[in-house]
């Protein structure tokens, strides 16, 4: 990689940062910093032996009290992959992928837990659920990390959610088991971009939160993104009009204009969890 960290950081912030030397040095950095969006892979196939290892170095990832109440299921059955694949019309790369895994949150083996050792479940609200998805998405980060420091690289999907009752099913989830997101895994096919970001003002905050006016950030970073990463596509112009400059901020208001996973508090809460 010739390009520096302090390189990567400027591309992908707009910011020229300040870099200590030790984290300049870090190749762990310099490839987090240089992770790059790719869904299309190499007709190559990636080891069981090596997907389960990296599970292993994504599992241990710091888990909320060592409750440890995160899971991966590597799907290779093509069944189940074509049954899943079917559910995400608009993620192609989910069934090219050579390898595909879901991320799941999981509350089942601490229930179990209290039942073997005969001490009463008392925490059965909003936070049972909460807990399982966080250490779910810092296990899926640290999976996504790990990957590309060897070279492979990864497509993370949450539409595995637009549907989790099929997924549920495909995977034989029991209660209080739930899908976070789906991850593509293979060897890049091309280099693949880098998606800037929202300028570090607006997400990055000293002693107190800078307030809740993003409209100066957003209105930086849709310029900038245009510069080097303009949408090829639009979403809905014949609902919000052709003539409206389009950029992230128009993008992801129209995306979530739109219902979506209306269903999803419904599944949680059919898997038996209480959300108060």
């Amino acid at each position: 990689m010739s390009k520096t960290l302090q390189d990567l950081l400027a591309e992908r912030f707009g910011e020229t940062l300040v870099i200590p030397e030790a984290l300049a040095a870090s190749p762990v950095a310099r490839g987090i910093a240089n992770h790059r969006t790719i869904r299309h892979y190499r007709d190559e196939p990636v080891a069981l032996d090596l997907v389960r290892a990296l599970c292993a170095v994504a599992l241990s990832a710091p888990s909320k009290s060592d409750l440890q109440q995160a899971d991966l299921v590597i799907v290779q059955s093509p069944a189940q992959r074509s049954a899943l694949a079917a559910l995400l019309p608009d993620n192609p790369w989910a069934a090219k992928a050579p390898a595909f895994l879901v991320v799941c949150g999981n509350n089942s083996r601490q229930r179990q837990v209290h039942a073997l050792r005969g001490h009463p479940f008392v925490n059965d609200h909003l936070d049972a659920f909460f807990n399982p998805a966080v250490d779910a998405g810092i296990v899926l980060g640290t999976f996504i990390a790990a990957a590309e420091a060897i070279g492979l690289c990864t497509c993370p999907i949450s539409a595995i959610r637009n549907h989790p009752e099929a997924v549920a099913e495909v995977l034989g989830l029991p209660d209080y088991v739930y899908p976070v997101a789906g991850l593509c895994l293979g060897w890049p096919a091309h280099p693949g971009a880098m998606s800037p970001r929202l300028g570090l003002a607006a997400t990055v905050h000293v002693d107190r939160h800078g307030g809740a006016d993003c409209a100066a950030a957003v209105a930086e970073y849709d310029a900038r993104r245009n510069l080097t990463r303009p949408y090829r596509e639009r979403r809905d112009d014949a609902r919000f009009g052709a003539e409206v400059t389009y950029g992230w901020s128009e993008d992801k208001a129209r995306q979530y204009a739109r219902p979506e996973r209306q269903g999803w508090g419904k599944f949680v809460r059919a898997r038996g969890f209480k959300l108060d």
